[in-house]
């Protein structure tokens, strides 16, 4: 039907996809994924589970996570509601951009999706109340595969636009280790995933 925008990033096989919206006086419509144009754009991931959170207030800070061995995940996000600052680290060993994040704002106005590859870990920060987030997976979730490190890890030095005592997290964000601890143990190799 339309055109997919396809932009590269700094991060190793990390791509932002904006579809084709056409709009009028009554709002607009957007095909958000057509597995025959993503194919067509070199987007090829069979993608068998959507996932979707309501983070209901500006201030939530989940992740950041991942899903280890045979359980790791191909990601495709987008946000229907409101805006979120999206955040990814890649933590394969051997990549050329291992241990260098990214921060990427995706909102209901500006379109935006995000395809994560396998072997980075995720996270988000909700701008606006009200945010609804939706992401195709390529793998089911296996609670014994969850994994994750500290949003507030030094080591990587994530710039984060709020202050951490402020951020609404959960139990379990916060009690994540640092990624010098995840670090020692890590799964992920570049190449093998």
């Amino acid at each position: 039907m339309g055109q997919l925008k396809v932009q590269t990033t700094k991060l190793q096989d990390v791509k932002i996809i904006t579809p084709a919206v056409f709009g009028d006086q009554r709002g607009f419509f957007e095909e958000t994924y057509s597995d025959r144009d993503f194919k067509e754009a070199g987007i090829d991931f069979n993608f068998i589970q959507d996932n979707q959170s309501l983070s209901s207030r500006a201030g939530v800070l989940r992740g950041l996570h991942f899903q280890r061995g045979k359980a790791a995940q191909t990601k495709l996000i987008r946000v229907v509601t409101g805006a979120v600052l999206d955040v990814i680290v890649d933590v394969r060993k051997g990549s050329p951009t291992y241990k260098q994040w990214e921060g990427y704002i995706l909102s209901a106005s500006n379109h935006r999706q995000l395809l994560v590859p396998r072997g980075f870990a995720h996270g988000f920060l909700t701008l606006t109340d009200n945010v609804n987030f939706l992401y195709k997976v390529d793998n089911y979730y296996d609670a014994e595969a969850d994994g994750g490190f500290s949003f507030k890890t030094p080591e990587l030095n994530i710039d984060w636009p709020i202050e951490f005592d402020k951020a609404i997290t959960s139990e379990k964000d916060a009690a994540q280790p640092t990624f010098t601890e995840f670090e020692k143990d890590n799964p992920f190799v570049y190449g093998e995933i």
